[in-house]
């Protein structure tokens, strides 16, 4: 499917300095329904499941890409696919459950019946159908997917890029965050509204890490060298945290943050536009976003395992994820709060201006250290192409 572009009006005109965004890209409605059209439903790859959600044949979740429904289903015959959730005769929506396990989906408007492979089983009164109505072309209409490292990638687009050439470098630090020999199953998920536009959950630095998050003292954290990527479609970072002397407290159970199966080193990957992997400490983890309106974002945090691993070490991943860096975790839970106040404040539309790892305003850095906030620049140059908002001064 092809969605027209929808230009913001009035046009909005980028700053010069290549460090400044303008704070009215969180607050438009009319920007955010623009990006609805060209990005999430144009020509780029959307994290929306992975395979360890839906394991075994007849596994299914639903998730919703911008306003369009998705179904992501497991046939019988064990292929991951995705559908359009909305049935091919009146454009009901299928399935309205979040999850579960079926044979197949039967649409409670005129009972059409579909394989969870999305063909078309069967239709009531079919005898008195068009001659030319034929079931075969009546399935649930399949979008364009790409599975890496168990993450099932979308394009709504009729024309989806290479995939490798789209994730390029990022690829590595996907599967050394997700590719585990043996494969990863689900723990579980916590999910949460942030009162902002999806682009300020996106827009998290390096630079805030050790400055917000003073659970990092408490527990006697400190950075260790590392450095961070980007690519026009992919960003990260690979570290190694070292452990130092606590200055802020001491935990009463210290177990919470032992590390049980990995070695002291941390991989944050994103793809854009909007998903965030994560592999910290023992947490391994997949932000999957649902932008729902211009200040309103859903994160899903999926959290996994090794299929290989004991009762004993899933346990201690599933403490770990929801107290340390789930979203009422003692880490990111000051994101959240963060985020609502850059929110209200953006209505003043001013300009964000990032500083730390620049060094020069007219130029577009391509070296990052882990506590940047730079990587957050070709980010937004590219993102301003996107949407082509003209830069200042600049011809139009």
């Amino acid at each position: 499917m092809n969605y027209a572009s929808k230009a913001p009006t009035p046009a909005l005109v980028w700053p010069a300095d290549v460090g400044d965004v303008p704070a009215e890209v969180f607050v438009r409605p009319d920007i955010f329904e623009a990006e609805l059209e060209t990005i999430f439903y144009g020509p780029y790859w959307h994290t929306v499941g992975h395979e360890a959600e839906i394991p075994n044949p007849g596994d299914f979740k639903t998730f919703d890409l911008g306003r369009v429904p998705l179904l992501i289903a497991r046939g019988d015959d064990g292929q991951v696919r995705v559908f359009i959730n909305a049935c091919s005769h009146r454009q009901n929506q299928v399935e309205t459950a979040t999850c579960g396990h079926s044979k197949g989906f039967v649409c409670p408007y005129h009972r059409w019946t579909f394989k969870n492979d999305g063909s078309l089983l069967g239709c009531p009164g079919s005898e008195d159908f068009s001659p030319k109505f034929k079931k075969s072309e009546y399935g649930l209409k399949q979008v364009n997917m790409e599975i890496v490292a168990g993450l099932i990638l979308v394009c709504l687009d009729d024309n989806p890029p290479d995939i490798d050439a789209y994730l390029d470098v990022g690829r590595e630090n996907i599967e050394k965050t997700l590719g585990h020999e043996g494969g990863l199953k689900l723990l579980g998920y916590q999910k949460v509204r942030y009162a902002c536009n999806w682009k300020v959950v996106m827009d998290n630095d390096g630079y805030h890490a050790p400055l917000l998050h003073t659970g990092f003292r408490l527990l006697g954290w400190q950075a260790g060298k590392g450095k961070q990527f980007y690519t026009p479609f992919t960003a990260g970072v690979a570290s190694e945290l070292s452990p130092g002397q606590a200055s802020g407290g001491t935990l009463k159970d210290p177990s919470l943050i032992e590390f049980k199966d990995s070695a002291w080193d941390s991989y944050v990957t994103g793809i854009f536009p909007a998903t965030i992997m994560v592999k910290h400490l023992d947490v391994f983890s997949v932000r999957f976003c649902v932008a729902r309106s211009v200040d309103c974002t859903e994160i899903h945090y999926a959290y996994f395992a090794k299929n290989t691993d004991s009762e004993e070490l899933e346990k201690h991943r599933v403490r770990q994820a929801s107290n340390l860096l789930g979203p009422c975790g003692m880490i990111s839970m000051e994101d959240a709060a963060i985020f609502a106040r850059i929110q209200i404040a953006s209505n003043a539309r001013g300009t964000a201006i990032m500083q730390k790892g620049l060094k020069d305003l007219k130029t577009i850095p391509t070296e990052f250290y882990q506590n940047d906030e730079t990587p957050n620049i070709p980010r937004w140059h590219d993102y301003r192409q996107i949407m082509g908002f003209p830069i200042e001064g600049e011809a139009q």
